[in-house]
């Protein structure tokens, strides 16, 4: 314990900035090497003695972490001319994960100097900074050779200055010494990585000081780091382990739980209320300690009372320890710690920790820890009995983020959040059957005819009964090729959604189809016709015409129509059939934007099965879809064991409404398929070796066929081959005679061959070993294929293979081996324990003479292409939807990526090379969930999974009864996780965000699947989080709350104008305050629109009426009118109180029509003054008033004149009466109950 104790002390460091723990931390730490060699400049003084300090420095924080390091002292000696030189040559080696371009290494100057009175001090003279990483994702180019770092006049505490800013080049407070530096050499140490689980992150230690569990530096060598050896470990074994605590356990806990109890009433500033804190379980964490750091992640046990383990009770113990009976915490099972070293300073941490919990909270973590035993076996328990190291307790709000190392966790203490249901917009039969009124004016209205392959209208069939599809019909159909046709006609505002927004003067829409690229499509102005509606429905629908630039109206014919070309030659094998697949069993869902004030509309689905031909030439059907809008209301929390029990959990909080219904035309127009040669991909699962034939490299030799078959080659002048040849040639070429300009081009030719020669041979090499496989990758699919390793040599090899991409991994595992290969019905043999791991996790395998065996390899992504990231929508009106026709073939979503994997026998010689060329494919996209969230907050949701069965693309008849679901996300930051309630439960996924700042939104997808391998996810779900900035509103239903917003200009002066998603409840359309400076007269003209000053602040006021109590969300946007791009954006949060009611009456009116109700009632005006009064009702479709205003003297008594409309339905409502005043205060609500009858 000694020794544990002394390391533990002198290597304490001090933690990163806590900004850096919250963010994500790099995958491995990185290691580095520095050298300091020497001081030199003309500031040193000869023979004073000088000192290094090395520390690691956060720029972007200002914080030092680490520890310290300090060289030993070195007496400066005189270098000609006039300058002195403090050599050192000491090493410095330390690791870290954080990456980034602000974590620099400082190097501080310290001289040792006389005071007055004959002592010494030491003093800063000059410190430098060294750079580590150049960017996020890399090192500093390190170069071999030394570099001078220049050194600044002071101590490096001035980074810790205000003004200090970086890079430090910029700070004018910064002074170079002038003909002074250090010379250093810093670089990336690979060997340090063997010993990561010894030296914990950004310790700076010499290569001379010595670590627990590494052996000293062998032979002439002072080093240990250089070549770090490894100590062997001993296997050591826990048993029969108990925890005393003083004075007995039962009176430990006892106090313990009643002084928690206290503290937490305490902190609620709350009497005593009956709940009591209670233990549900005693944890004993078990981890083996080197001083510096914990070896191994420690093990988790449970504790269990001794009276508990003991059936029937206690034993009865003889003599002293009669009392003590029972009073023990013990570990019924054995601890095996195989990572343990006979070092004195390592040592064995016991941390003894609680589990509590309490009547309507999850409970809370209580531990207490200490050091009780070393490898030796002298260090035993302490001689006081129960003593703490140290108590930590957390009994606040409970944790609801999970935590990977806690494996007791437990649903039923967790804090659940109402999921919202995952079923999505209902896709049904929206085919609509035309009368022949209906088709007449469907074709005078001018929209363009979609024609067959034969240049003949396609006519509008009758819808036909979904689910009827029969894939053999499908397959035997001779014209495989499909171009499926998207017209868009009208859309029209639905008879319930007159009430819930504006109606728009323009919108857009955003979709995906299939694998193709997302669309979004120009602004498409809303026509009203004046014969009739398109359908024969009551509710007229509006044409849609696309808008010039201008915002003029396109002369082109109404409708906006896009095709999508799906022919086989460009399909992946065995892709016709899913394709088909996807039309029988997928919907389309449809984003509808307002073009204006870029506010979502709502969404629509659209079922693609009348898309498949069943052998017709071509298919047309009409469809009218409901455009429904979700409104997510405020999380609540579930609590209590009946929150789990199955069906007891709702989409609460959501939801829906209809805004209007979109008219569109699907069709599929078939064509013959036309196999291109060579656009046809291999079927092959294998990659065959490499045969002995060399390649000559492309571009060497033009190849020309002569007659007769033979193959002739011109030869090309080496400057047309070799572009550093050509550029040699050509600046060094002497001003002389053509004979010896030509003689000296021949000499550098020669010796260009010559410098070149080696490098060459290993081209040429190394092609001949390399074999190429070509991978179309889609988010979350696994690519699978095997590579057959030949030995070429007659003695036996152990082959070690090396990956140089995280995507591309070898498959170990033999049974997920045997998975892939069924599903991809391959017949190559499986081998069972085929690989063996190094200490750096690469794969080997044995080879014997002359052997060929089956390397399987598995590609497989969870990163989103960023062209595919790119946010739809909202953002702003980007390029439009092009006119021609899109194709599977043509389209290309991300960059091609190449991976090389070399299979290396010993001392580093490939026998193989295999090059893996990955083109990223679009994917499909089943679902879309749209949020709207404060920005640089948190988002939580919880998602319930619809029963696996419904999920289209799941496989049918899988054993064993519902499958596990797993999900993966393609943002690494993001934390994504199922949750299942327990058998027979649904499950549900865990989504936690973190927004950025407004107007960003963030586009990401989550991949669902029902295998444990990942083989292929059975849905992809995308997500939109549209971070807004806040607002919390707190006001009164009827009165109107004035607030202000502020607005921040751009860097040109924009013209501007505010929307928002309820204009009944949110006034400042056609009364808009804007304040501006003294002596700034501001237009607005009657849209509403004015202009925004560049670079300058502005307040927005707006009113706020709400018409109903509780809490709601109303969006606004500042969108630029001119160029249609969102500006700005606002979440405001209203939290609405129901006024008080004053008077309430109590009518009764007949239902079914007519011509509505007229009557009076009175109002008093309380005052002794004459007072203006307005008068408002959350109904308005049901009451109208008289006159929306009126002025009575002090005292007297007005009428007020009310007209109740007719209503369609049967039912009673409650109408609010709002009287305000001049400021538009409430003063009085009248309620009246109508009993429509």
């Amino acid at each position: 314990m000694d020794e544990w104790e002394r390391v533990f002390r002198q290597h304490s460091p001090l933690s990163p900035h806590p900004q850096r723990r919250r963010a994500r931390p790099a995958p491995r730490s990185a290691a580095f090497r520095c050298v300091l060699k020497y001081l030199h400049g003309a500031a040193l003084t000869q023979g004073a003695e000088y000192q290094l300090r090395l520390s690691l420095f956060d720029a972007t924080y200002h914080h030092f972490f680490g520890k310290t390091w300090r060289s030993g002292w070195q007496a400066a000696r005189a270098t000609p001319p006039r300058s002195s030189r403090a050599t050192f040559n000491e090493t410095v080696y330390f690791h870290t994960s954080l990456n980034h371009p602000g974590i620099v290494a400082v190097v501080e100057v310290v001289v040792v100097a006389k005071k007055g009175d004959g002592d010494s001090q030491h003093l800063s003279c000059g410190f430098g900074i060294i750079p580590i990483f150049r960017c996020e994702s890399e090192a500093t180019d390190l170069a071999t050779e030394d570099r001078m770092l220049k050194l600044y006049h002071g101590t490096p505490r001035a980074l810790l200055h205000p003004h200090f800013q970086d890079p430090v080049e910029k700070n004018k407070y910064l002074t170079v010494m002038e003909k002074s530096h250090l010379q250093y050499a810093l670089k990336p140490h690979q060997p340090l990585e063997t010993i990561f689980h010894l030296l914990p992150e950004n310790l700076l230690i010499s290569g001379l000081q010595m670590v627990p569990g590494l052996l000293p530096a062998h032979g002439d060598a002072t080093d240990c780091f250089q070549k770090p050896r490894l100590m062997k470990p001993v296997t050591c074994y826990l048993e029969r382990l108990s925890v005393r605590l003083y004075p007995s356990l039962e009176e430990f806990e006892e106090e313990l739980l009643d002084l928690l109890n206290s503290d937490r009433l305490l902190q609620a500033n709350a009497a005593p209320d009956g709940e009591e804190v209670a233990v549900r379980e005693r944890r004993l964490h078990i981890g083996v300690h080197n001083g510096l750091r914990f070896v191994r992640a420690p093990q988790v046990a449970v504790l269990v009372p001794e009276a508990e383990e003991v059936p029937g009770g206690c034993r009865e113990a003889p003599g002293s320890r009669a009392r003590d009976a029972g009073q023990a915490l013990v570990l019924r099972s054995r601890i095996h710690l195989s990572e343990m070293v006979p070092h004195p300073a390592f040592v064995v941490c016991f941390q003894l920790e609680y589990v509590l919990c309490s009547a309507g909270r999850a409970g809370g973590k209580l531990s207490v820890s200490q050091l009780v035993a070393s490898p030796r076996g002298r260090g035993q328990t302490p001689p006081q009995d129960g003593g703490i190291t140290h108590l930590e307790a957390d009994l606040g709000s409970p944790n609801t983020e999970p935590c990977a190392n806690d494996q007791l966790q437990a649903l039923p203490f967790t804090p659940l959040q109402v999921p919202i249901a995952a079923v999505g917009l209902q896709a049904g039969s929206s085919c609509v059957s035309l009368s022949h009124a209906s088709l007449a004016r469907l074709h005078a209205a001018g929209f363009p005819e979609i024609l067959d392959r034969n240049q003949e209208p396609v006519e509008i069939s009758e819808p036909v009964e979904l689910g009827s599809f029969n894939p053999r019909l499908e397959e035997a159909d001779p014209l495989q090729g499909n171009e499926i046709i998207l017209q868009f006609l009208a859309f029209g505002r639905d008879a319930q959604g007159s009430m819930e927004g504006p109606w728009p003067r323009t919108i857009f829409l955003t979709f995906q189809f299939y694998r193709f690229p997302p669309i979004t499509t120009p602004r498409l102005q809303l026509v009203s016709t004046d014969g009739g509606p398109v359908t024969g429905l009551t509710m007229l629908a509006q044409h849609l015409v696309r808008v010039n630039e201008d915002g003029t109206l396109s002369t082109r014919p109404p409708g906006l129509q896009l095709k999508y070309m799906v022919d086989p030659a460009f399909l992946r094998p065995g892709e016709q059939r899913w394709f088909l697949r996807y039309l029988a069993e997928h919907s389309l869902q449809i984003d509808v934007w307002d073009g204006d004030s870029l506010l979502h509309v709502g969404s629509a689905a659209v079922k693609l099965e009348p898309l498949l031909r069943q052998g017709q030439a071509a298919v047309r059907t009409y469809h009218e879809l409901e455009v429904a809008t979700t409104e997510y209301e405020p999380d609540g929390t579930v609590l209590g064991r009946e929150a789990l029990r199955h069906g007891a959990l709702r989409p609460l909080g959501v939801r829906v409404a209809v805004r209007g219904r979109l008219h569109l035309c699907l069709a599929n127009v078939g064509h013959p398929c036309e196999e291109i040669p060579g656009q046809l991909l291999s079927r092959s699962c294998i990659v065959p070796p490499p045969d002995n034939t060399v390649t000559i490299p492309a571009g060497s030799w033009r190849s020309l066929n002569a007659a007769g078959g033979r193959r002739m080659v011109r030869a090309r002048r080496l400057m047309d081959v070799d572009g550093e040849l050509e550029a040699v040639l050509r600046s060094h070429r002497p001003e002389q005679g053509w004979p010896k300009q030509h003689a000296w081009d021949l000499q550098v030719i020669s010796a260009y061959r010559d410098h070149i020669k080696g490098e060459s041979i290993y081209q040429m090499l190394s092609q001949a070993i390399t074999a190429t496989r070509t991978v179309h990758a889609m988010l979350g699919t696994a690519e699978f294929f095997e590579f057959a390793l030949k030995n070429p040599y007659s003695i036996q090899h152990t082959v070690t293979i090396e990956v140089d991409h995280p995507e591309l991994s070898v498959i170990l595992d033999p049974r997920e081996w045997r998975h892939f290969k069924e599903l991809t019905k391959s017949v190559t043999p499986v081998e069972e324990e085929m690989f063996h791991l190094r200490d750096d996790l690469k794969p080997q395998v044995y080879l014997r003479p002359s052997e060929t065996v089956h390397i399987p390899f598995k590609y497989q992504t969870f990163s989103a292409d960023p062209a595919v990231v790119a946010a739809q929508g909202p953002s702003g009106l980007g390029a439009s939807a092009k006119a021609d026709t899109p194709s599977l073939g043509k389209s290309r979503t991300g960059q091609t990526k190449l991976i090389q994997v070399s299979f290396q026998v010993s001392g580093g010689k490939p026998i193989a090379l295999l090059r893996v060329k990955v083109e990223p494919q679009p994917h499909v996209v089943d679902q879309t969930f749209r949020f709207y969230h404060p920005e640089l907050t948190f988002l939580k949701k919880t998602i319930r999974l619809p029963p696996w069965h419904t999920l289209p693309g799941t496989p049918v008849g899988i054993p064993g009864g519902q499958p596990e679901m797993f999900v993966r996300c393609s943002d690494p930051d993001i934390i994504c996780e199922t949750k299942t309630l327990g058998p027979g439960e649904p499950q549900d996924i865990f989504l936690k965000v973190a927004g950025g700042p407004s107007p960003q939104i963030k586009k990401f997808f989550v991949a669902i699947y029902t295998d444990a391998w990942l083989a292929a996810p059975v849905q992809i779900w995308q997500f939109y989080l549209h971070s807004l900035q806040r607002l919390d509103v707190a006001c009164s239903v009827g009165q109107l709350t004035r607030l202000s917003l502020l607005l921040h200009g751009t860097a040109a002066p924009r013209r501007v104008r505010a929307f928002t998603s309820h204009p009944q409840e949110l006034e400042g359309h056609d009364r808009l305050w804007v304040a501006v400076p003294p002596g700034i007269v501001l237009q607005v003209d009657p849209n509403g629109a004015f202009v925004l000053p560049a670079n300058g602040i502005q307040d927005l006021y707006i009113g706020v009426r709400p018409r109903r109590a509780g809490s709601k969300f109303i969006y606004l946007n500042l969108v630029d009118v001119e160029y249609h791009q969102l500006v700005s954006s606002w979440l405001l949060c209203l939290s609405c109180r129901q006024p008080l009611i004053s008077k309430a009456f109590e009518i009764s009116l007949p239902a079914g029509g007519g011509r509505g109700c007229n009557k009076r009632i009175t109002y008093t005006n309380p005052y002794p003054s004459p007072r203006l009064y307005f008068l408002c009702t959350n109904r308005p479709d049901l009451l109208q008033f008289k006159e929306d205003s009126f002025e009575v003297a002090g005292g007297e008594v007005y009428t007020i004149g009310l007209r109740f409309a007719p209503s369609q339905a049967v039912g009673e409502e409650e109408i609010l009466i709002h009287i305000n005043d001049h400021e538009e205060k409430n003063e009085e609500t009248f309620c009246v109950k109508v009993l429509y009858q």
